[in-house]
C-alpha cells in the first residue's frame, strides 16, 4: 500500500494500524479497512466505556434492575412494554448485509474488548455485574433506547391533563421547550463572514449530563476515509457530529411530532387469557400478549404484562386519564423496521455537502434539523428523518384508535432551505415547523444571529464567545411587570430597582443572576399554586418513566413567560402574585450569592461517585450556554451541552471541541474529568489530526 496525504496535510501510512491517543486520551484509530476500523471502534469503546456500554445495554433491553436495583425497575417495565429491544431486532434483520456486517464487526469488537474494559472499572465489581456478550443487534437497540423520548409523546399525556381541568382551548397553554427534551445549538458560517473564507459549522447538543459522557470525541482513519467526530458510545459510526477533511456535519433536534398515543378499547378475548382491542374499521382485532419478569438486585421480581395492538405496544394501562384506558405507542422505527442505520457508513465517506444529503436521504430516527458545507463551498439546512402524514389531533394528545381518521398515511417530505447569510438551529420554529406542536422559545436562535452579525471574520476559536453567551431575553416578560407594582415596602421597591438595571446576563459570577432567579422560583410557585390550576396540581399517577412530563411546578416554570401574557387565563391575578414574590425575595437576602454558588452541575450516573465534586455554572435555560435548572424547583443543571463543537472546512487541524468530562469512562483514570474545567468556562480544546503529535498504544 502507499501512503497518502490527507485534507489535513498530514501523511497517513495504512500499514500503521491501532489506537493512538492525543493529550487529552481521544482515541485515533487506523485499520486496513472499513470493517477492521468498525472492530476497532468497537474495542475502544468497550475498553474506555465498558461500564457505561453495558448500562446502556441492559436499559435498552429493560434488564438494569438486575444490577441497578430497584430504582431501575421503571424504566426497565417501559422498556419491555415499548418492546424496544424486539424493535431494534427486527431493525437489525432489515438491514442491508454491508450495513450488517459493518454494525457487526463494531459487535465483535465490543465483545473483544468488555473483559478487559470491566476489569478497569470497579463499578462492576460494586454492582456485581459481569459482562456478557453482545447480540448483534444491541447498538440498534441502544440507539433506540437513548432516542425513544426524544419527540416527546409523553407531553400529550400532560396536554390531556390540561385540556380535561382547563378545556380544550388551553390544550397547548404550556407548549414551550419543557422537561425531558432535548434540545441543541447549532449555526453555520459561509465562507464571506469567516477569516479564512472557508465555511465554520459550531454548536452544543443539550442532553442530561452523565458520567460518563453520552458522546465519545473520536477519530476514524482506513483507506477509504478519515473522519474525526462524536459517536455515541455503543454505536458505530458518527451519525450527529462528524468532520471527514472535506465535508462536515451538525444537528439538532427538529422538534419534530412522529410518535402517537392511541387510545386503545381492549376486552378479554373468547377462551384463555387472550385479549382484543376495537380496530379503526368497527371489528375486533387480536392483541399480542405475554409476561415478563424484571430481575431486580435485592428486591423480589417484577412480572411486567406486555400488549401490542396493530398500533403498537400499550405504554400506559389503567392511569389517572381515564378509568381503564390504555395507550399505545406507535413510532417509526417500530412500523418500518428501519433506523436509517444505512446512513452512518455513508456518512464516513462523504466528501462533499451532496454525499451528506444523499446519505440523510435514508435517515429515520429521531427526526434532525442538519446543518452541512464542504471545502469546495456547499452548503446544507435540511430536515432528515421519517414523520407520518395523518390527522393534525394526532400531534396534540391520545386519539381514538378505532376512528380511521387518525391513521397513519404515508410520510411526510422533510424540508430544505438554501443558506442564506448565517443558518442557525436552535429548536425554534423555522425550517421544522411544518413536522411539530411545540418549539423552543425563539431567544436562543435570536442571540445566536444576534452575536454571529457582529462580525464578518470569524475564526474557530472566536467561536466559544457564542457558546458561553448568557443572555436571557425570557426574563423580560416578567421584569416587564415590575414598574407596575404598587404598595411595595422599602426593601421590595429597592430590590424592584435593583431587577430592573440588571443587565439580563445569567453570569457565574453575578449576584443579581441568583436574586433574579429566587424572584422568579417565588413567582412560579405562587403562580402553580393559584386555584386555576387546581385540576393539574395532584401527583401524576401514570407509569413513573412519564412523571417529568407531568408534574405542575416544572411545567409552569418553563412555561412562565407565556404564562405570563396568555389571555387564556383571565382569573390568574398576574400582578399579585409577582407583588407577593418580589416581597418574599426582598426578605429573603440569603439568596444574594453569586450565580455558580446555587447553580451547580448535577450529573446521572448509574452508580454514583460519592467522592465526586462538580462545578459551578454560568448560563440558564433560554441561554445559548443552555444550563437548565427548573425554575420554581431547583437552581442546580441535569441538562446542558453534552459536547461543544467547531468544525472549521479550511483547516480540520483548527476545528475545536470539548466534552463535560473527558475520553476515558473509567472513575480516577486521568483523562475522565481532563476537560471538565474547561467545559464549565465553555473553552473548548484543540482537535489534533497530525499522527506524529499522537502516542501509539502498545497491542
Amino acid at each position: 500500500m502507499r501512503s497518502r496525504t490527507t485534507t489535513d496535510g498530514s501523511t497517513t501510512d495504512p500499514t500503521s494500524h491501532g489506537v493512538y491517543r492525543d493529550p487529552w486520551g481521544i482515541p485515533h484509530l487506523r485499520a486496513a479497512d472499513h470493517l477492521r476500523l468498525a472492530h476497532a471502534q468497537g474495542r475502544v469503546t468497550a475498553l474506555d466505556r465498558a461500564w457505561q456500554v453495558e448500562v446502556e445495554r441492559h436499559r435498552a433491553q429493560g434488564t438494569s434492575a438486575a444490577f441497578l436495583g430497584a430504582g431501575a425497575v421503571a424504566w426497565d417495565r417501559f422498556a419491555r412494554q415499548a418492546r424496544l429491544d424486539d424493535t431494534a431486532r427486527r431493525c437489525h434483520e432489515a438491514l442491508d448485509a454491508e450495513t450488517a456486517a459493518w454494525v457487526g464487526a463494531y459487535v465483535d469488537g465490543v465483545n473483544d474488548g468488555l473483559a478487559e474494559g470491566a476489569a478497569r472499572d470497579e463499578r462492576f465489581a460494586r454492582a456485581v455485574h459481569r459482562p456478557t456478550p453482545w447480540e448483534p443487534w444491541v447498538p440498534l437497540s441502544i440507539w433506540i433506547a437513548t432516542h425513544i423520548l426524544f419527540a416527546g409523546f409523553a407531553t400529550k399525556l400532560w396536554r390531556e391533563r390540561v385540556a380535561r381541568a382547563l378545556g380544550d382551548g388551553a390544550v397547548t397553554l404550556f407548549a414551550t421547550d419543557g422537561p425531558g427534551t432535548a434540545g441543541s445549538n447549532g449555526w453555520l458560517v459561509p465562507g464571506e463572514r469567516t477569516a479564512t473564507g472557508a465555511a465554520i459549522i459550531a454548536g452544543d447538543p443539550h442532553r442530561f449530563i452523565e458520567d460518563p459522557g453520552v458522546y465519545q470525541q473520536i477519530r476514524l482513519s482506513c483507506p477509504e476515509y478519515d473522519v474525526i467526530g462524536l459517536a455515541v458510545p455503543g454505536v458505530p459510526g458518527l451519525a450527529h457530529f462528524g468532520h471527514t477533511g472535506s465535508a462536515a456535519w451538525a444537528i439538532t433536534n427538529a422538534m419534530a411530532d412522529y410518535q402517537d398515543l392511541y387510545v386503545e378499547q381492549l376486552r378479554p378475548a373468547t377462551g384463555g387469557d387472550a385479549v382484543e382491542a376495537l380496530g379503526p374499521d368497527g371489528t375486533w382485532e387480536p392483541v399480542h400478549r405475554h409476561t415478563e419478569t424484571i430481575t431486580v438486585a435485592g428486591a423480589d421480581p417484577v412480572t411486567v404484562e406486555v400488549l401490542e395492538t396493530a398500533r403498537g405496544p400499550v405504554v400506559v394501562h389503567d392511569t389517572d386519564i381515564d378509568a381503564d384506558t390504555s395507550l399505545s405507542l406507535r413510532y417509526p422505527p417500530r412500523v418500518r423496521r428501519d433506523l436509517g442505520f444505512a446512513a452512518l457508513p455513508a456518512l464516513l465517506r462523504a466528501r462533499t455537502v451532496a454525499d451528506i444529503d444523499r446519505a440523510l436521504d435514508g435517515w429515520a430516527e429521531p427526526v434532525n434539523v442538519v446543518h452541512a458545507a464542504d471545502t469546495e463551498g456547499g452548503l446544507l439546512h435540511r430536515v432528515a428523518g421519517a414523520v407520518p402524514h395523518r390527522d393534525p389531533a394526532n400531534r396534540l394528545r391520545p386519539v381514538p384508535a378505532w376512528e380511521a381518521r387518525y391513521a397513519w398515511q404515508g410520510w411526510a417530505v422533510t424540508p430544505a432551505e438554501p443558506v442564506q447569510g448565517f443558518a442557525v438551529m436552535a429548536n425554534a420554529r423555522g425550517i421544522a415547523s411544518p413536522l411539530g406542536v411545540e418549539f423552543a422559545p425563539p431567544h436562543r436562535a435570536n442571540r445566536i444571529r444576534e452575536l454571529l452579525s457582529g462580525s464578518a471574520d470569524w475564526s474557530p476559536k472566536a467561536m466559544a464567545a457564542v457558546h458561553r453567551d448568557t443572555h436571557l431575553a425570557s426574563a423580560e416578560p416578567l421584569l416587564a411587570l415590575l414598574p407596575g407594582l404598587d404598595g411595595l415596602s422599602p426593601d421590595a421597591a429597592l430590590l424592584r430597582a435593583r431587577l430592573l438595571t440588571w443587565d439580563r446576563r445569567m453570569e457565574a459570577d453575578s449576584t443579581d443572576a441568583t436574586v433574579f432567579s429566587a424572584f422568579r422560583t417565588a413567582t412560579v410557585r405562587r403562580f402553580a399554586a393559584d386555584p386555576v390550576f387546581a385540576g393539574l396540581a395532584d401527583a401524576p399517577t401514570a407509569p413513573e418513566v412519564f412523571h417529568p412530563w407531568l408534574y405542575l411546578v416544572p411545567r409552569v416554570g418553563y412555561a412562565l413567560e407565556g404564562l405570563l401574557t396568555t389571555p387564556l387565563l383571565p382569573d390568574l391575578d398576574r400582578a399579585r402574585h409577582v407583588r407577593a414574590a418580589l416581597e418574599e425575595t426582598a426578605a429573603g437576602r440569603s439568596a444574594d450569592r453569586p450565580w455558580s454558588e446555587v447553580h451547580r452541575l448535577t450529573p446521572w450516573s448509574a452508580l454514583p461517585d460519592p467522592d465526586a465534586e462538580w462545578p459551578g455554572l454560568g448560563g440558564d435555560h433560554d441561554c445559548v450556554n443552555a444550563t437548565s435548572s427548573v425554575p420554581g424547583f431547583t437552581d442546580l443543571t441535569a441538562r446542558a451541552s453534552a459536547a461543544r463543537y467547531v468544525w472549521d472546512l479550511a483547516r480540520r487541524e483548527d476545528s475545536l471541541w470539548v466534552v463535560p468530562l473527558g475520553a476515558d469512562g473509567v472513575t480516577g483514570s486521568p483523562h475522565h474529568r481532563d476537560q471538565l474545567r474547561f467545559w464549565a468556562r465553555c473553552e473548548l480544546v484543540p482537535v489534533v489530526t497530525d499522527w506524529a503529535r499522537l502516542t501509539k498504544e502498545s497491542a
